[in-house]
């Protein structure tokens, strides 16, 4: 791990981009969205016993939160340089990998925020993205899993 990965979040470049559309998302549709809301509860009148004005004003606080989350992660964020040729299962490279029960899985290496397995998606920080990380084609891993030791072997990095 470089000094720029433990200070910072390390992240795909595609990562980057989807991180930077859903704050613009956040920034400007949302945000008119809890505006309107805000500005139809007031004309309700009373905004002491007004539900959907605080309805709203929670949901806007929410918003702001998720805001700043994105905004920090923006700033923290180190886009990891992705080797696209070799034959090793490194950081934003995908890979085929059987596991001990014969099941084949495509996983591509990233960080952790990406992390989406039902996606394809495999953490670089978890217990077997940590393992599988820098693995050769043909590499049979063993790895200490919640459900017991398992064996994972690389097919192919694509």
């Amino acid at each position: 791990m470089t000094d720029s990965e433990e200070t910072g979040e390390s992240i795909t470049a595609e990562g980057l981009v989807q991180l930077k559309a859903e704050l613009e998302e956040l920034q400007g549709p949302a945000r008119e969205k809890i505006a309107e809301r805000l500005k139809v509860a007031r004309e309700m009148g009373d905004l002491k016993e007004n539900a959907e004005y605080h309805i709203a004003k929670e949901d806007q606080a929410h918003l702001e939160t998720s805001i700043q989350r994105l905004q920090d992660r923006e700033k923290n964020a180190v886009v990891v340089d992705v080797k696209k040729s070799g034959d090793a299962f490194a950081f934003g490279r995908t890979a085929e990998v059987t596991d001990d029960a014969g099941r084949s899985h495509k996983w591509t290496l990233v960080g952790s925020t990406e992390a989406n397995l039902a996606e394809g998606r495999l953490s670089a920080e978890s217990p077997v993205g940590q393992a599988l990380r820098n693995r050769k084609v043909g590499d049979k891993v063993k790895i200490a899993t919640p459900k017991g030791q398992r064996i994972f072997t690389i097919d192919a990095v694509i």
